[in-house]
């Protein structure tokens, strides 16, 4: 394959001087390599040059050899795969990086190791101090019952807890949480949320979507430099799983705050695009700010909303009522009391050049963001607004077209469904599944895929994702040939939904997302060459280095 040079020659030669000027070299060559470029004209290559945080050169291991200096630092390979860096296209960043030092229930298999653990966080949180974290899953216990208070208000004593589900759309609290909070018999429930109940009409302690905020409000704020903390951890996370980008849903302008700090000194390591909440378009919008602004390390310009809840937590919004809850067709969120307020927020935030990107679940929420998508659209024309809808799980079939003419990006997270595939039909019922995490249905009617995590809902590691997509073999195992197996897609369709799907999400297709000249050096080596590997073997692969900018962030490998 020809060496790519093109680039660079306006930068380094110019006019009737060019041939006396000396040849540029390398900073940074990785050769010996299987290269995955994600470029569809140059699909293939062995070799990268790069010059400070930019691709140079794509080729053979002979024509990159010609960028070699005296001062390039060369990385040998030895024929393993190298990928662009993965952009995971919808995370919640500092949340997780608090989740990794905060009590963890998501394995926790049965009630009684849900209170042991919790016991033992409650041991060595100072006293004042709020117990948080979680990501309890009740579907793996024995009984799939939600916890109680009574469960841990024997384990916990004064000590507040407030433990997320694993889907972050319901929490429990415990006694001295609700007593801080102020929340007892005679609080009310609130618009798109549910305070579940016993039969006396007690709190049961489950706190379900726009309901959670009335515990929320009572636990202290983190200090500015707390946050900074628990940001490095969750870069430092980030670049041990080959993630260089990140889109990180519903930040506080304190975390932007974080990000930017680390920013100016150097230390922020995976690329930010912080999309904060949609009701606060106004923020952005009244100092100019327009979707993508900023620069290749953190960017702000979108609004994130919420339309519904989550499957998991039966507040999904769906047309017709869950085949195991049959009184409840879901929640919409308190953000689509009235839809109309919804709407003309959103109409506000386009016409202000903001992008828009909302969480909708269930298909009748999809089905009102794509009629508020459309109403925007016939207002304000297109514009290559690249509206998005996060999430985007289960559709209704007549929605597709419509997802395509409307140019709606499709922003998913494939671990989700063999995760929620374990009992989702139980919800659905089996016809009605049929439509759920459509990842072939969207490519086949033209949709863009963004592929993410959703962490700390579910593990960063893109490559259980591109497991997920290929496969959709269930955790529990008993979908060995996958669930909904229609909907599978190939291992190429998934990688570049982690990486030009992804930057396409972001506006960001022309600077990241493929090894392509002229772009950002985000790049990843793997231990395995997962597309010579079987499908079930890709989820055992490791990332073994992250580059990003075209400095050696994670791993070691051999230099010549």
């Amino acid at each position: 394959m020809k060496c790519k040079l093109a680039f660079y020659f306006s930068i380094f030669m110019s006019g009737m001087y060019a041939n006396a000027q000396p040849k540029p070299t390398a900073t940074l060559i990785i050769t010996n390599a299987a290269v995955y470029t994600v470029d569809k004209q140059h699909p293939t290559a062995e070799a990268v040059a790069i010059i400070g945080d930019r691709i140079v050169a794509v080729g053979s291991s002979a024509e990159i050899d010609v960028w070699h200096g005296p001062e390039t630092k060369v990385i040998d390979v030895g024929r393993k795969l190298v990928l662009p860096g993965f952009n995971d296209a919808h995370v919640h960043f500092i949340q997780g990086g608090a989740q990794l030092d905060q009590v963890q229930l998501t394995d926790a298999a049965s009630p009684e190791e849900f209170a042991k653990r919790i016991a033992a966080q409650a041991k060595k949180t100072p006293k004042g101090e709020w117990i948080l974290g979680g990501r309890w899953d009740e579907t793996k216990w024995p009984k799939q019952e939600l916890p109680t208070k009574e469960l841990v208000d024997g384990v916990t004593g004064s000590a507040p807890i407030f433990v997320e589900r694993y889907d972050g759309h319901e929490a429990l609290a415990n006694s001295a949480a609700m007593k801080l909070a102020g929340v007892d018999a005679k609080t009310k429930d609130v618009p798109g949320g549910v305070i579940v109940r016993n039969a006396s009409g007690n709190p049961t302690g489950i706190f379900k979507d726009a309901a959670e905020e009335l515990i929320y409000k009572a636990i202290p704020p983190i200090s500015h430099e707390q946050r900074v903390r628990v940001a490095r951890r969750a870069l430092e996370h980030a670049a041990s799983l080959g993630v260089t980008s990140v889109q990180h849903m519903n930040p506080e302008f304190a975390d932007v705050a974080a990000y930017s700090e680390l920013a100016e000194k150097g230390e922020l390591t995976t690329r930010i695009y912080a999309v904060p909440m949609e009701t606060d378009w106004r923020d952005q919008a009244k100092v100019g700010i327009r979707h993508a602004w900023g620069s290749s390390s953190l960017r702000l310009g979108a609004v994130k909303g919420y339309a519904d809840g989550s499957l998991g937590s039966r507040t999904a919004y769906m047309f017709e009522p869950f085949a195991d809850d049959p009184g409840n067709r879901g929640l919409l969120s308190d953000e689509m009391h009235p839809p109309s307020a919804m709407r003309e927020r959103l109409m506000g935030a386009d016409a202000a050049g903001l992008q828009i990107r909302v969480h909708a679940i269930g298909d009748r929420a999809i089905s009102m963001m794509l009629d508020i998508f459309g109403d925007i659209e016939k207002e304000h024309g297109y514009h290559d607004q690249r509206f998005a809808i996060e999430h985007a799980q289960h559709m209704a079939q007549k929605d597709f077209e419509r997802f395509a003419r409307l140019h709606v990006i499709a922003s998913m997270q494939p671990y989700h469904a063999i995760d929620d595939g374990r009992w989702a039909e139980k919800r659905l019922g089996h016809d009605r599944a049929r439509y759920s995490y459509s990842w072939r249905s969207f490519l086949d009617h033209g949709v863009t895929l963004a592929f993410g995590t959703d962490w700390p809902v579910a593990p960063l590691d893109p490559l259980q994702g591109l497991y997920a997509a290929v496969t959709r073999a269930t955790l529990d195992g008993k979908n060995p040939d996958g669930w909904i197996p229609e909907e599978k897609i190939t291992l190429p369709e998934a990688v570049e939904a982690y990486t030009m799907g992804a930057a396409f999400a972001e506006f960001q297709e022309k600077d990241k997302g493929s090894i392509t000249p002229g772009k950002l050096a985000d790049m990843v080596i793997l231990s395995d060459n997962i597309f010579s590997t079987k499908p079930e073997a890709i989820r055992n692969a490791k990332v073994e280095t992250t580059i990003v900018g075209g400095k050696v962030l994670y791993g070691a490998a051999r230099n010549r």
